[in-house]
Protein backbone atom coordinates (compact mmCIF):
# COMPACT_ATOMS: atom_id res chain seq x y z
CA UNK A 1 0.00 0.00 0.00
CA UNK A 2 2.96 2.35 -0.48
CA UNK A 3 1.03 3.97 -3.36
CA UNK A 4 -1.53 5.37 -0.90
CA UNK A 5 -2.01 9.13 -1.18
CA UNK A 6 0.57 11.18 0.75
CA UNK A 7 -1.15 13.70 3.02
CA UNK A 8 1.90 15.06 4.85
CA UNK A 9 5.62 15.11 4.09
CA UNK A 10 8.65 15.86 6.26
CA UNK A 11 12.05 16.06 4.57
CA UNK A 12 15.50 16.54 6.14
CA UNK A 13 14.01 18.21 9.23
CA UNK A 14 16.57 19.77 11.53
CA UNK A 15 15.63 21.72 14.67
CA UNK A 16 18.16 23.53 16.87
CA UNK A 17 17.23 25.35 20.07
CA UNK A 18 19.06 26.46 23.18
CA UNK A 19 22.44 25.64 21.70
CA UNK A 20 21.62 21.98 21.01
CA UNK A 21 20.27 19.94 18.12
CA UNK A 22 16.90 18.42 19.00
CA UNK A 23 16.08 16.81 15.64
CA UNK A 24 18.48 16.13 12.79
CA UNK A 25 17.68 14.66 9.36
CA UNK A 26 14.19 13.23 9.93
CA UNK A 27 12.18 12.12 6.87
CA UNK A 28 8.51 11.07 7.01
CA UNK A 29 5.79 10.43 4.49
CA UNK A 30 2.36 10.10 6.05
CA UNK A 31 -0.15 8.40 3.78
CA UNK A 32 -3.92 8.24 3.83
CA UNK A 33 -5.18 5.21 5.71
CA UNK A 34 -1.81 4.25 7.17
CA UNK A 35 -0.33 4.41 10.67
CA UNK A 36 3.28 5.51 11.05
CA UNK A 37 4.86 5.14 14.49
CA UNK A 38 7.67 7.29 15.89
CA UNK A 39 9.48 5.41 18.64
CA UNK A 40 12.51 6.10 20.80
CA UNK A 41 13.51 6.96 24.34
CA UNK A 42 12.38 10.09 26.19
CA UNK A 43 14.09 13.12 24.66
CA UNK A 44 14.77 11.40 21.33
CA UNK A 45 12.88 14.07 19.35
CA UNK A 46 9.51 12.39 18.77
CA UNK A 47 7.32 15.24 20.01
CA UNK A 48 9.42 17.93 18.31
CA UNK A 49 9.07 16.08 15.00
CA UNK A 50 5.34 15.64 15.45
CA UNK A 51 4.71 19.27 16.45
CA UNK A 52 6.50 20.37 13.27
CA UNK A 53 3.43 19.16 11.39
CA UNK A 54 1.41 21.75 13.31
CA UNK A 55 4.00 24.45 12.62
CA UNK A 56 5.04 24.57 16.27
CA UNK A 57 8.67 24.69 17.37
CA UNK A 58 10.57 25.52 20.58
CA UNK A 59 11.03 29.28 21.23
CA UNK A 60 13.96 30.68 19.26
CA UNK A 61 14.40 27.45 17.30
CA UNK A 62 16.39 27.38 14.06
CA UNK A 63 14.57 25.11 11.61
CA UNK A 64 15.68 23.77 8.25
CA UNK A 65 14.13 21.22 5.93
CA UNK A 66 10.62 20.81 4.56
CA UNK A 67 7.33 20.24 6.42
CA UNK A 68 4.27 20.13 4.18
CA UNK A 69 0.64 19.12 4.67
CA UNK A 70 -0.79 18.32 1.24
CA UNK A 71 -3.63 20.70 0.44
CA UNK A 72 -3.08 22.55 3.71
CA UNK A 73 -5.68 20.50 5.54
CA UNK A 74 -6.18 20.42 9.30
CA UNK A 75 -3.88 18.38 11.53
CA UNK A 76 -5.42 16.98 14.69
CA UNK A 77 -3.18 16.66 17.74
CA UNK A 78 -3.80 14.46 20.77
CA UNK A 79 -1.08 15.38 23.32
CA UNK A 80 0.42 13.09 25.93
CA UNK A 81 -1.33 15.14 28.64
CA UNK A 82 -4.69 16.04 27.09
CA UNK A 83 -5.77 18.25 30.00
CA UNK A 84 -3.25 20.88 28.86
CA UNK A 85 -5.26 21.64 25.69
CA UNK A 86 -8.70 21.74 27.32
CA UNK A 87 -9.91 25.06 28.72
CA UNK A 88 -10.28 24.40 32.47
CA UNK A 89 -13.08 26.96 32.98
CA UNK A 90 -15.38 25.80 30.17
CA UNK A 91 -17.57 22.73 30.14
CA UNK A 92 -16.76 20.06 27.60
CA UNK A 93 -19.97 20.59 25.65
CA UNK A 94 -19.26 24.32 25.17
CA UNK A 95 -15.72 23.58 23.99
CA UNK A 96 -16.85 21.05 21.42
CA UNK A 97 -19.84 23.03 20.15
CA UNK A 98 -17.52 25.98 19.45
CA UNK A 99 -15.40 23.69 17.27
CA UNK A 100 -18.49 22.21 15.60
CA UNK A 101 -19.51 25.72 14.42
CA UNK A 102 -16.73 25.61 11.84
CA UNK A 103 -18.44 22.74 9.99
CA UNK A 104 -22.06 22.51 11.15
CA UNK A 105 -24.86 25.10 10.88
CA UNK A 106 -27.65 25.34 13.36
CA UNK A 107 -27.76 24.41 17.04
CA UNK A 108 -29.28 20.98 16.39
CA UNK A 109 -26.64 20.07 13.82
CA UNK A 110 -23.84 21.14 16.15
CA UNK A 111 -25.22 19.11 19.03
CA UNK A 112 -25.58 16.08 16.77
CA UNK A 113 -22.01 16.49 15.50
CA UNK A 114 -20.64 16.74 19.04
CA UNK A 115 -22.61 13.69 20.16
CA UNK A 116 -21.38 11.66 17.18
CA UNK A 117 -17.75 12.73 17.74
CA UNK A 118 -17.87 11.78 21.43
CA UNK A 119 -19.33 8.37 20.64
CA UNK A 120 -16.78 7.83 17.87
CA UNK A 121 -14.08 8.64 20.45
CA UNK A 122 -15.42 5.79 22.64
CA UNK A 123 -17.31 7.88 25.21
CA UNK A 124 -20.54 6.02 25.72
CA UNK A 125 -22.34 8.56 27.90
CA UNK A 126 -21.74 11.89 26.11
CA UNK A 127 -24.84 13.43 27.68
CA UNK A 128 -22.99 13.37 31.03
CA UNK A 129 -19.52 14.23 29.77
CA UNK A 130 -20.64 17.44 28.03
CA UNK A 131 -21.83 18.85 31.37
CA UNK A 132 -18.47 18.41 33.10
CA UNK A 133 -15.37 20.56 33.29
CA UNK A 134 -12.09 18.96 32.14
CA UNK A 135 -10.83 18.51 35.72
CA UNK A 136 -13.90 16.36 36.44
CA UNK A 137 -12.80 13.82 33.83
CA UNK A 138 -10.22 11.07 34.16
CA UNK A 139 -7.05 11.26 32.05
CA UNK A 140 -8.49 8.69 29.67
CA UNK A 141 -11.73 10.62 29.32
CA UNK A 142 -9.83 13.86 28.66
CA UNK A 143 -7.88 12.07 25.95
CA UNK A 144 -11.03 10.89 24.22
CA UNK A 145 -12.50 14.40 24.32
CA UNK A 146 -9.39 15.67 22.50
CA UNK A 147 -9.82 12.91 19.89
CA UNK A 148 -13.40 14.14 19.45
CA UNK A 149 -12.04 17.65 18.84
CA UNK A 150 -9.85 16.34 16.01
CA UNK A 151 -12.79 14.50 14.48
CA UNK A 152 -14.92 17.65 14.59
CA UNK A 153 -12.18 19.55 12.76
CA UNK A 154 -12.27 17.03 9.93
CA UNK A 155 -8.52 16.41 10.21
CA UNK A 156 -6.84 14.40 7.43
CA UNK A 157 -3.82 13.82 9.67
CA UNK A 158 -4.01 12.95 13.37
CA UNK A 159 -0.90 13.09 15.54
CA UNK A 160 -1.40 10.84 18.57
CA UNK A 161 1.26 11.54 21.22
CA UNK A 162 1.35 8.57 23.61
CA UNK A 163 -2.42 7.92 23.28
CA UNK A 164 -2.33 4.76 25.38
CA UNK A 165 -0.28 6.38 28.16
CA UNK A 166 -2.05 6.00 31.49
CA UNK A 167 -4.74 3.71 30.07
CA UNK A 168 -5.90 0.45 31.57
CA UNK A 169 -5.75 -2.64 29.35
CA UNK A 170 -9.46 -2.64 28.56
CA UNK A 171 -9.59 1.07 27.71
CA UNK A 172 -6.33 0.76 25.77
CA UNK A 173 -8.04 -1.83 23.63
CA UNK A 174 -10.62 0.79 22.65
CA UNK A 175 -7.95 3.41 21.87
CA UNK A 176 -6.08 0.94 19.68
CA UNK A 177 -9.23 0.01 17.81
CA UNK A 178 -10.15 3.68 17.35
CA UNK A 179 -6.75 4.50 15.82
CA UNK A 180 -7.14 1.55 13.47
CA UNK A 181 -10.64 2.77 12.61
CA UNK A 182 -9.32 6.28 11.87
CA UNK A 183 -6.84 4.80 9.44
CA UNK A 184 -9.65 2.72 7.95
CA UNK A 185 -11.51 5.96 7.22
CA UNK A 186 -8.57 7.25 5.18
CA UNK A 187 -6.93 9.40 7.87
CA UNK A 188 -3.14 9.36 8.17
CA UNK A 189 -2.09 8.66 11.75
CA UNK A 190 1.29 9.55 13.24
CA UNK A 191 1.62 7.57 16.46
CA UNK A 192 4.21 8.54 19.09
CA UNK A 193 4.55 5.79 21.63
CA UNK A 194 6.67 4.04 24.21
CA UNK A 195 4.19 1.17 24.13
CA UNK A 196 5.94 -1.12 21.68
CA UNK A 197 3.24 -3.77 21.94
CA UNK A 198 0.72 -1.27 20.58
CA UNK A 199 3.12 -0.24 17.82
CA UNK A 200 3.65 -3.86 16.82
CA UNK A 201 -0.06 -4.39 16.67
CA UNK A 202 -1.33 -1.47 14.61
CA UNK A 203 1.52 0.40 12.88
CA UNK A 204 2.21 -0.08 9.18
CA UNK A 205 5.73 1.26 9.57
CA UNK A 206 7.92 2.50 12.39
CA UNK A 207 10.67 5.12 12.56
CA UNK A 208 13.14 4.73 15.42
CA UNK A 209 14.75 7.94 16.73
CA UNK A 210 17.83 8.23 18.95
CA UNK A 211 19.22 11.61 20.02
CA UNK A 212 17.06 13.27 17.39
CA UNK A 213 18.31 11.17 14.48
CA UNK A 214 16.53 8.37 12.61
CA UNK A 215 18.29 5.05 13.24
CA UNK A 216 15.73 2.64 11.81
CA UNK A 217 12.79 2.56 9.39
CA UNK A 218 10.51 -0.21 8.20
CA UNK A 219 7.88 -2.67 9.41
CA UNK A 220 7.64 -2.80 13.21
CA UNK A 221 8.77 -6.42 13.24
CA UNK A 222 12.07 -5.33 11.69
CA UNK A 223 12.62 -2.04 13.52
CA UNK A 224 11.57 -2.94 17.07
CA UNK A 225 13.24 -5.31 19.52
CA UNK A 226 11.52 -8.60 20.25
CA UNK A 227 8.70 -8.31 22.79
CA UNK A 228 9.52 -9.03 26.41
CA UNK A 229 7.61 -11.50 28.53
CA UNK A 230 6.88 -10.42 32.08
CA UNK A 231 7.12 -13.12 34.69
CA UNK A 232 4.71 -12.71 37.59
CA UNK A 233 6.01 -14.04 40.86
CA UNK A 234 3.69 -16.68 42.36
CA UNK A 235 1.93 -15.92 45.62
CA UNK A 236 3.57 -17.14 48.79
CA UNK A 237 2.13 -20.43 50.11
CA UNK A 238 -1.00 -19.81 52.15
CA UNK A 239 -1.02 -16.07 51.43
CA UNK A 240 -4.38 -14.29 51.44
CA UNK A 241 -7.03 -16.92 50.94
CA UNK A 242 -9.73 -14.25 51.31
CA UNK A 243 -9.90 -11.81 48.34
CA UNK A 244 -11.25 -9.05 50.59
CA UNK A 245 -8.57 -9.36 53.26
CA UNK A 246 -6.44 -6.27 53.96
CA UNK A 247 -3.07 -6.38 55.71
CA UNK A 248 -2.49 -8.72 58.62
CA UNK A 249 -4.01 -7.21 61.81
CA UNK A 250 -0.69 -7.63 63.59
CA UNK A 251 1.18 -5.68 60.90
CA UNK A 252 2.02 -2.03 61.63
CA UNK A 253 -0.10 0.41 59.62
CA UNK A 254 1.35 3.65 58.27
CA UNK A 255 -1.62 4.83 56.22
CA UNK A 256 -5.23 3.81 56.80
CA UNK A 257 -8.38 4.61 54.83
CA UNK A 258 -11.77 3.77 56.27
CA UNK A 259 -15.18 4.04 54.57
CA UNK A 260 -14.05 6.74 52.16
CA UNK A 261 -16.83 8.04 49.92
CA UNK A 262 -16.00 10.86 47.48
CA UNK A 263 -17.55 12.78 44.61
CA UNK A 264 -17.54 15.96 42.54
CA UNK A 265 -20.17 18.64 41.96
CA UNK A 266 -21.79 18.44 38.52
CA UNK A 267 -24.01 21.46 38.08
CA UNK A 268 -26.79 22.86 40.22
CA UNK A 269 -27.68 20.63 43.19
CA UNK A 270 -26.06 17.63 41.56
CA UNK A 271 -23.08 15.56 42.59
CA UNK A 272 -21.30 12.71 40.81
CA UNK A 273 -20.19 9.85 43.05
CA UNK A 274 -16.65 8.63 42.40
CA UNK A 275 -15.72 6.45 45.41
CA UNK A 276 -18.04 4.33 47.51
CA UNK A 277 -16.99 3.24 51.03
CA UNK A 278 -13.40 2.31 50.21
CA UNK A 279 -11.26 0.90 53.05
CA UNK A 280 -7.61 -0.15 52.83
CA UNK A 281 -4.27 0.28 54.58
CA UNK A 282 -0.57 0.43 53.76
CA UNK A 283 2.25 -0.79 56.00
CA UNK A 284 5.69 0.84 56.43
CA UNK A 285 7.87 0.03 53.44
CA UNK A 286 4.99 -1.60 51.58
CA UNK A 287 3.86 -0.91 48.01
CA UNK A 288 0.13 -1.09 47.35
CA UNK A 289 -0.83 -0.86 43.67
CA UNK A 290 -4.23 0.58 42.77
CA UNK A 291 -5.48 -0.76 39.44
CA UNK A 292 -8.74 -0.53 37.50
CA UNK A 293 -10.31 1.11 34.47
CA UNK A 294 -10.06 4.79 33.65
CA UNK A 295 -12.73 6.52 35.70
CA UNK A 296 -12.79 3.86 38.41
CA UNK A 297 -11.71 6.27 41.16
CA UNK A 298 -7.98 5.55 41.50
CA UNK A 299 -6.77 9.12 41.05
CA UNK A 300 -9.51 10.56 43.26
CA UNK A 301 -8.51 8.14 46.02
CA UNK A 302 -4.88 9.19 45.71
CA UNK A 303 -5.83 12.86 45.78
CA UNK A 304 -7.89 12.34 48.95
CA UNK A 305 -4.85 10.78 50.63
CA UNK A 306 -2.69 13.78 49.75
CA UNK A 307 -5.26 16.44 50.69
CA UNK A 308 -5.82 17.48 47.09
CA UNK A 309 -9.51 16.54 47.14
CA UNK A 310 -11.46 17.45 50.25
CA UNK A 311 -14.94 16.47 49.08
CA UNK A 312 -15.13 13.13 50.84
CA UNK A 313 -16.60 11.40 53.87
CA UNK A 314 -14.70 8.82 55.87
CA UNK A 315 -11.26 8.83 57.42
CA UNK A 316 -7.63 9.03 56.28
CA UNK A 317 -5.09 8.37 59.04
CA UNK A 318 -1.29 8.63 58.93
CA UNK A 319 0.50 6.75 61.70
CA UNK A 320 -2.62 6.86 63.84
CA UNK A 321 -3.45 10.55 63.34
CA UNK A 322 -6.43 11.60 61.25
CA UNK A 323 -5.31 13.93 58.48
CA UNK A 324 -7.29 17.08 57.68
CA UNK A 325 -9.17 16.71 54.41
CA UNK A 326 -7.68 19.80 52.75
CA UNK A 327 -4.08 20.83 52.12
CA UNK A 328 -4.80 24.13 53.83
CA UNK A 329 -5.64 22.36 57.07
CA UNK A 330 -2.46 20.27 57.17
CA UNK A 331 0.75 21.25 58.93
CA UNK A 332 4.05 21.32 57.06
CA UNK A 333 4.91 17.95 58.61
CA UNK A 334 1.60 16.44 57.49
CA UNK A 335 2.08 17.85 53.99
CA UNK A 336 5.54 16.27 53.84
CA UNK A 337 4.33 12.94 55.19
CA UNK A 338 2.06 12.18 52.21
CA UNK A 339 3.43 13.38 48.87
CA UNK A 340 1.75 13.08 45.48
CA UNK A 341 3.37 12.73 42.05
CA UNK A 342 0.95 13.79 39.32
CA UNK A 343 0.21 11.87 36.16
CA UNK A 344 0.34 15.17 34.23
CA UNK A 345 3.68 16.19 35.69
CA UNK A 346 4.22 19.16 33.37
CA UNK A 347 1.08 20.92 34.58
CA UNK A 348 2.45 20.83 38.15
CA UNK A 349 5.52 22.92 37.26
CA UNK A 350 5.90 26.67 36.74
CA UNK A 351 7.15 27.16 33.18
CA UNK A 352 8.98 30.35 34.17
CA UNK A 353 11.44 28.87 36.69
CA UNK A 354 14.29 26.35 36.38
CA UNK A 355 13.37 22.81 37.37
CA UNK A 356 16.07 22.52 40.05
CA UNK A 357 14.77 25.62 41.85
CA UNK A 358 11.25 24.20 42.00
CA UNK A 359 12.51 20.85 43.26
CA UNK A 360 14.67 22.49 45.93
CA UNK A 361 11.75 24.62 47.12
CA UNK A 362 10.09 21.50 48.54
CA UNK A 363 12.93 20.95 51.04
CA UNK A 364 12.88 24.62 52.07
CA UNK A 365 9.11 24.86 52.48
CA UNK A 366 8.32 21.51 54.09
CA UNK A 367 11.53 20.65 55.96
CA UNK A 368 12.99 24.07 56.71
CA UNK A 369 16.21 23.30 54.83
CA UNK A 370 18.65 26.10 54.03
CA UNK A 371 18.30 27.13 50.34
CA UNK A 372 21.91 26.19 49.51
CA UNK A 373 21.58 22.77 51.13
CA UNK A 374 18.20 22.27 49.46
CA UNK A 375 19.68 23.02 46.03
CA UNK A 376 22.50 20.53 46.59
CA UNK A 377 20.00 17.87 47.69
CA UNK A 378 17.84 18.65 44.66
CA UNK A 379 20.73 18.27 42.21
CA UNK A 380 21.80 14.99 43.85
CA UNK A 381 18.26 13.55 43.74
CA UNK A 382 17.70 14.68 40.15
CA UNK A 383 21.02 13.13 39.11
CA UNK A 384 20.05 9.86 40.77
CA UNK A 385 16.91 9.91 38.64
CA UNK A 386 18.91 10.47 35.46
CA UNK A 387 18.66 14.27 35.14
CA UNK A 388 22.14 15.79 35.10
CA UNK A 389 22.74 19.36 36.32
CA UNK A 390 22.61 20.97 32.82
CA UNK A 391 19.16 19.43 32.27
CA UNK A 392 17.94 20.24 35.78
CA UNK A 393 18.82 23.91 35.29
CA UNK A 394 16.51 24.23 32.28
CA UNK A 395 12.91 25.32 32.46
CA UNK A 396 10.23 22.61 32.24
CA UNK A 397 9.37 23.42 28.62
CA UNK A 398 12.88 22.37 27.54
CA UNK A 399 12.47 18.86 29.05
CA UNK A 400 10.76 15.86 27.51
CA UNK A 401 7.65 14.42 29.10
CA UNK A 402 9.62 11.62 30.70
CA UNK A 403 12.23 14.04 32.06
CA UNK A 404 9.56 16.25 33.62
CA UNK A 405 7.98 13.18 35.19
CA UNK A 406 11.26 12.22 36.83
CA UNK A 407 11.71 15.79 38.06
CA UNK A 408 8.28 15.61 39.69
CA UNK A 409 9.32 12.43 41.48
CA UNK A 410 12.52 14.10 42.69
CA UNK A 411 10.52 17.02 44.07
CA UNK A 412 8.26 14.70 46.07
CA UNK A 413 11.19 12.64 47.40
CA UNK A 414 12.88 15.80 48.64
CA UNK A 415 10.06 16.16 51.20
CA UNK A 416 11.25 12.81 52.67
CA UNK A 417 7.69 11.50 52.87
CA UNK A 418 6.42 8.48 54.74
CA UNK A 419 3.93 7.76 51.95
CA UNK A 420 4.45 8.52 48.27
CA UNK A 421 1.37 8.46 46.04
CA UNK A 422 2.52 7.81 42.45
CA UNK A 423 -0.14 8.46 39.81
CA UNK A 424 0.90 6.73 36.57
CA UNK A 425 4.48 7.97 36.90
CA UNK A 426 5.92 5.35 34.53
CA UNK A 427 3.42 6.04 31.76
CA UNK A 428 5.56 8.59 29.88
CA UNK A 429 8.79 6.58 30.02
CA UNK A 430 10.39 4.23 27.53
CA UNK A 431 11.05 0.65 28.59
CA UNK A 432 14.59 1.14 29.92
CA UNK A 433 13.75 4.34 31.80
CA UNK A 434 10.62 2.70 33.22
CA UNK A 435 12.60 -0.20 34.65
CA UNK A 436 15.21 2.20 36.02
CA UNK A 437 12.54 4.27 37.78
CA UNK A 438 10.83 1.21 39.26
CA UNK A 439 14.17 -0.03 40.55
CA UNK A 440 14.89 3.37 42.10
CA UNK A 441 11.53 3.33 43.88
CA UNK A 442 12.32 -0.15 45.15
CA UNK A 443 15.68 1.06 46.48
CA UNK A 444 13.99 4.06 48.16
CA UNK A 445 11.69 1.67 50.00
CA UNK A 446 14.58 -0.47 51.17
CA UNK A 447 16.66 2.52 52.26
CA UNK A 448 14.07 4.57 54.11
CA UNK A 449 11.04 2.35 54.63
CA UNK A 450 9.04 4.53 52.23
CA UNK A 451 5.47 3.34 51.67
CA UNK A 452 4.09 3.56 48.13
CA UNK A 453 0.57 3.90 46.80
CA UNK A 454 1.22 3.06 43.17
CA UNK A 455 -1.66 4.06 40.87
CA UNK A 456 -1.16 2.32 37.57
CA UNK A 457 -2.71 0.75 34.51
CA UNK A 458 0.55 -1.11 33.86
CA UNK A 459 0.07 -4.54 35.42
CA UNK A 460 3.63 -5.49 34.48
CA UNK A 461 4.91 -2.56 36.59
CA UNK A 462 2.60 -3.61 39.42
CA UNK A 463 3.97 -7.14 39.19
CA UNK A 464 7.53 -5.82 39.44
CA UNK A 465 7.03 -3.38 42.32
CA UNK A 466 3.89 -4.06 44.34
CA UNK A 467 3.50 -6.24 47.42
CA UNK A 468 -0.27 -6.03 47.23
CA UNK A 469 -2.82 -4.98 44.61
CA UNK A 470 -6.21 -3.36 45.17
CA UNK A 471 -8.69 -3.42 42.28
CA UNK A 472 -11.25 -0.62 41.85
CA UNK A 473 -14.26 -0.80 39.58
CA UNK A 474 -16.80 2.04 39.28
CA UNK A 475 -15.63 3.52 42.58
CA UNK A 476 -15.75 0.34 44.64
CA UNK A 477 -12.91 -1.76 45.98
CA UNK A 478 -13.82 -5.17 44.58
CA UNK A 479 -10.69 -7.20 45.33
CA UNK A 480 -7.31 -6.88 47.05
CA UNK A 481 -4.50 -9.23 48.02
CA UNK A 482 -0.88 -10.20 47.36
CA UNK A 483 0.29 -9.09 43.91
CA UNK A 484 1.22 -12.59 42.81
CA UNK A 485 -2.20 -13.98 43.69
CA UNK A 486 -4.17 -11.13 42.11
CA UNK A 487 -2.21 -11.42 38.84
CA UNK A 488 -2.23 -15.20 38.61
CA UNK A 489 -5.44 -16.24 40.37
CA UNK A 490 -7.91 -13.30 40.49
CA UNK A 491 -11.22 -14.08 42.19
CA UNK A 492 -13.49 -11.45 40.63
CA UNK A 493 -14.74 -11.56 37.03
CA UNK A 494 -13.69 -7.97 36.32
CA UNK A 495 -10.15 -8.60 37.63
CA UNK A 496 -9.85 -11.71 35.47
CA UNK A 497 -10.84 -9.71 32.40
CA UNK A 498 -8.42 -6.91 33.26
CA UNK A 499 -5.51 -9.34 33.71
CA UNK A 500 -6.42 -11.25 30.56
CA UNK A 501 -6.62 -8.06 28.48
CA UNK A 502 -3.24 -6.89 29.78
CA UNK A 503 -1.70 -10.17 28.71
CA UNK A 504 -3.09 -10.09 25.21
CA UNK A 505 -3.58 -6.45 24.29
CA UNK A 506 -0.45 -6.24 22.16
CA UNK A 507 -0.46 -9.70 20.67
CA UNK A 508 -2.22 -9.05 17.34
CA UNK A 509 -1.37 -6.77 14.45
CA UNK A 510 -3.83 -4.49 12.69
CA UNK A 511 -5.63 -6.48 10.05
CA UNK A 512 -5.79 -9.57 12.24
CA UNK A 513 -8.60 -10.48 14.64
CA UNK A 514 -9.59 -7.35 16.53
CA UNK A 515 -11.86 -9.10 18.93
CA UNK A 516 -11.67 -8.10 22.54
CA UNK A 517 -9.30 -10.50 24.30
CA UNK A 518 -11.34 -10.25 27.45
CA UNK A 519 -14.71 -10.96 25.87
CA UNK A 520 -17.21 -9.04 23.77
CA UNK A 521 -19.21 -7.47 26.57
CA UNK A 522 -16.81 -4.75 27.67
CA UNK A 523 -18.45 -2.20 29.94
CA UNK A 524 -18.43 1.43 28.84
CA UNK A 525 -16.64 4.10 30.83
CA UNK A 526 -18.16 4.22 34.30
CA UNK A 527 -20.59 7.00 35.15
CA UNK A 528 -18.57 7.86 38.22
CA UNK A 529 -16.69 10.74 36.57
CA UNK A 530 -13.15 11.62 37.34
CA UNK A 531 -10.73 8.81 37.90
Amino acid sequence: MNDAEPVAVVRALRVEAGGRTIVDGVDLTLRAGRITALVGSSGSGKTTTALALLGEFPPGARVTGEVRVVGGGAVGYVPQHPGTVLNPVRRVGVLLRDIARTRARGRGSRRAAVDAALRAARIEHPEEVVRRFPHQLSGGQQQRVVVAQALLLGARVVVADEPTTGQDALTKQGVVERLAALAGEGIAVLLLSHDLDVVRRIADEAVMLADGRPVGFGPPTRVLPAPERVEVRPPAPGADTDPDTDTDPDTAVRLEVRDLTAGYPAGMRRRVSVLDRVSLSVAPGECLALVGRSGSGKTTLGRCLAGLHSGYRGRVRFEGTTLPRSLRGRTAGQLASVQYVFQDARASFDEGRPVVDQVARTAVRLRGAHPDAARTQALDTLAELGLAAPVAQRRPGALSGGEVQRAALARALLARPGVLVCDEITSGLDGAARVELLDLLARSRERSGLSLVFITHDLAAAARLADRIAVLDAGRLIEQGPAGRILTDPRQTFTRRLVRAAGGAGSRRRGDDHGDPAGTDLPGPPRSGRE
